[in-house]
């Protein structure tokens, strides 16, 4: 087959025209991908105008992130029912990539969040406020358990979950007020974990809705029982009855460089007593 010469490309010129490096152009020939129309004797790579449209079409595919093989199979078969099918698996994928970035976004924004506030806890504080419900996922413990095996238990849930893993999974302990009026500040009934989306689990748990008493504390976990007797002097002296379960979250474990500056969120129901 003859060609005229006016109509050559280099491989210089080809690679400039659509922007992309004479590496490439030489591996997609040594893989077979993409052939120069002519190689001279002297090893010199030319290649047609007429070629462009499917080196461009090769691009595309690569940029979707087809495989060499598969670009290799459409381009052997190439028809516009071939095509649709490619470009309606892509779609598939882009949309799924899309969903699963926006749940990123959700989720880091709820971490900046997160960590917008801590400039603006007060240690101090008692705040009472409205809690909506909110959707956990909750692994029972007993004392028996080491921290060790906690630790696996909690991990072994979270790698059910790594899609989340990048941005952090907050996660936290409930403890019975019915232990605290004991003054049993050891007795956790399970740990739980602040999924972004909670996808269908057993272990699935709803916080429920209601009036909550929040406070914080700054320290090592061994003095929380500390917190928890003022917490219930708190109480007591406002006629606060406690309910349900403490639930307590650590808010700044990414940020702390030791345990005597770890934050933990203390959140109570409450109800008034008249």
């Amino acid at each position: 087959m003859s060609h005229n010469q006016s109509k050559l490309l280099t491989i210089g010129q080809f690679a400039a025209l659509h922007q992309v490096n004479k590496k490439t152009l030489m591996w997609y020939d040594e893989v077979g991908l993409f052939k120069p129309a002519i190689v001279r004797e002297n090893g010199y790579r030319y290649y047609t105008c007429q070629q462009c449209s499917v080196f461009e079409t090769i691009l595309m595919l690569r940029e979707l992130n087809v495989s060499i093989p598969d670009i290799k199979t459409f381009l052997n078969n190439r028809s516009a029912a071939s095509f649709q099918t490619v470009l309606s698996e892509k779609t598939i994928e882009i949309d799924n990539a899309i969903q699963h970035l926006q749940q990123i976004k959700k989720a880091l924004l709820h971490q900046t969040k997160a960590l917008e506030d801590l400039n603006h806890i007060d240690l101090s504080e008692y705040s009472i406020l409205e809690c909506p419900a909110q959707k956990l996922i909750l692994l029972k413990t007993t004392k028996e358990l080491s921290l060790e095996q906690e630790a696996e238990m909690i991990f072994g849930e979270v790698h059910h979950h790594q899609a989340y893993r990048m941005y952090g999974i907050l996660y936290g302990s409930l403890l019975p007020v019915s232990s605290l009026y004991q003054r049993d500040f050891t007795n956790y009934y399970g740990v739980f974990l602040q999924v972004p989306e909670v996808e269908s689990s057993v272990n699935a748990y709803i916080r429920p809705a209601g009036t909550y008493l929040r406070t914080y504390f700054k320290g090592s976990w061994d003095k929380l029982p500390q917190k928890y007797t003022e917490i219930l002097e708190y109480a007591s002296k406002n006629k606060l009855e406690l309910k349900g379960y403490a639930y307590e979250t650590g808010i700044n474990e990414f940020t702390s460089n030791s345990m005597d500056d770890y934050i933990t969120k203390i959140e109570i129901p409450i109800r008034k007593i008249l």
